[in-house]
């Protein structure tokens, strides 16, 4: 029998209602505690309020929400009525989020009142609005309703649709991954298995719900275990280590982003802590990886996935986690590489990272109203394209080789700027690294490199980096021009967001 979304929340609900399930800190530093059945008993009155407001099996919810309790209340709302949400940036523009809700059809849109007035010049002639106060640990009366405990509708089935998150943009205009309730129960199944997380657990959620981290890797997989959540409003780099203490977390899941922001805000051992397990995704160096590990506790893993995977679909394993690689293949995941020919590689060729699953189950239905990119996207026997390139070593560990576009054609010469990248990331000036490729009218095309200095570091001349690629890379691979910048800009979970350097 396939798992859904709503029955994993009914089981961990039953099997121990008083257990903790949710503690909130809001802005002030308040902390709110919800038990498993006192947070349904939320979930219920939700899903009520939004009954009574048209929405049915199969109506959209628009959120535009930070991290709250009212996020997490209509998401298994809309589980329970066997409805789908839309969850958006709370901080993207008028324009991207009417296109959102443009493409989606909701019944009903939820914002922060901080921004309800942007949002309501997306939804204009559109949903009808709910302004939530983020800051407010209770969910208003405005989205609460005569409760609804499932038992009066039909029970959601396997691959009816849960979500449509839109991809983040860094490289392309995003695109509407639908994500079923088959396929959260998977992820959360999954996840808590490669994290080893049982009832006793917390996990410590500080990245975006509406991003697909947040709910796979923390909150689905601790729904699946009966395990609790400690939630934070936002990500604070100086803040983390003493959240991390103050609730007793035992797991975390972070971007290599925040994690050098935490290294960059001169992060200090804290006492009490509990960690003993912290994903991570993205590469860091040698050197930050062994300060964040003294600092953590335990030994970050590195992992691997996309929206569209579901899971993390390699993970590094507890014992002998190797931080330069993304992990070998999770339990219960396919993954391989293939050649531009789409033929397999061998140990040490570099190929794009191909995913294969059941549609709606293990891995995402479609894409939203795009049969055709959604055909594009699978090959002939069923393998998920990702763009990603990477390459396995003989113990079947992955290697992130950077994506199909972090290919430049130099002079006709193939050339990654993830190797770029790590090359600048190693002088001990720099906290960070990205290379796009411009225009060349004699070399087709030829790399550049934005730099961020270490916090206290002496002033440096773009010539010294220079110097240091030229005695380090080819010539090539040499940037012909570093920037120094004070940040790279970036999507709101840490992803460099090139096509605005490229610019």
């Amino acid at each position: 029998m396939i798992a859904t979304f709503a029955r994993r929340w009914a089981e961990a609900v039953a099997t121990g209602p008083d257990r903790p399930f949710l503690a909130f800190e809001d802005p002030s530093g308040a902390v709110t505690e919800w038990s498993y059945g006192e947070f349904d008993a939320v979930a219920a009155a939700v899903a009520g309020g939004l009954w009574a407001r048209g929405v049915r099996p199969g109506s959209a919810v628009h959120l535009a929400l930070t991290n709250s309790p009212a996020f997490v209340a209509t998401w298994l709302a809309a589980a329970r009525l066997g409805a789908w949400i839309v969850p958006s940036d709370p901080r993207a523009t008028a324009g991207e989020l009417a296109g959102h809700v443009s493409r989606t059809g909701p019944v009903v849109g939820v914002c922060g009142s901080e921004r309800a007035r942007v949002y309501a010049q997306a939804a204009a002639g559109g949903p009808e609005v709910v302004v939530v106060d983020e800051a407010d640990p209770r969910v208003p009366d405005d989205l609460l309703g005569p409760a609804l405990d499932g038992s009066e509708l039909p029970e959601p089935q396997p691959r009816d649709r849960l979500a449509v998150m839109f991809t983040s943009g860094t490289t392309s205009a995003p695109k509407g991954v639908e994500v079923t309730q088959a396929n959260y129960a998977f992820a959360g199944d999954v996840m808590a298995a490669a994290a080893g997380l049982a009832p006793r657990d917390r996990q410590l959620v500080v990245l975006p719900l509406f991003h697909a981290n947040a709910q796979y890797y923390s909150f689905a997989s601790a729904i699946s275990a009966a395990a609790g959540v400690a939630l934070v409003h936002t990500f604070s780099a100086t803040a983390f280590l003493a959240q991390a203490a103050r609730y007793q977390a035992t797991h975390a899941s972070l971007f290599a982003a925040p994690m050098r922001m935490i290294l960059a805000r001169g992060a200090a051992p804290v006492e009490g802590l509990h960690l003993r397990h912290v994903w991570y995704a993205q590469n860091v160096t040698d050197d930050q990886y062994a300060t964040l590990t003294g600092l953590f506790g335990c030994r970050p893993r590195q992992l691997y996935g996309m929206t569209e995977t579901i899971p993390a679909v390699l993970t590094n394993r507890a014992v002998g986690a190797v931080p330069s690689s993304m992990g070998v293949q999770t339990l219960g995941c396919e993954v391989d590489l293939r050649a531009p020919d789409g033929g397999p590689c061998a140990d040490g060729e570099t190929g794009e990272v191909v995913v294969r699953g059941r549609r709606g189950v293990t891995i995402f239905e479609g894409y939203l109203d795009d049969p055709a990119t959604t055909c594009a996207s699978f090959d002939a026997e069923g393998w998920f394209h990702t763009g990603d390139l990477a390459h396995r070593d003989g113990a079947g560990r992955f290697y992130f080789d950077g994506r199909r576009s972090d290919v430049l054609k130099v002079a006709g010469e193939n050339v990654s700027v993830v190797e770029i990248e790590a090359v600048l990331s190693e002088h001990p000036a720099v906290l960070e690294a990205a290379v796009v490729g411009e225009p060349d009218e004699i070399r087709d095309e030829v790399p550049v490199g934005f730099v961020v200095l270490r916090p206290g570091a002496l002033p440096i001349e773009p010539d010294a980096f220079m110097q240091w690629c030229g005695e380090r890379l080819s010539k090539a691979k040499r940037p012909v021009r570093i920037v120094i910048v004070d940040e790279l800009p970036r999507t709101s979970v840490g992803k460099i967001r090139k096509f605005l350097l490229k610019r």
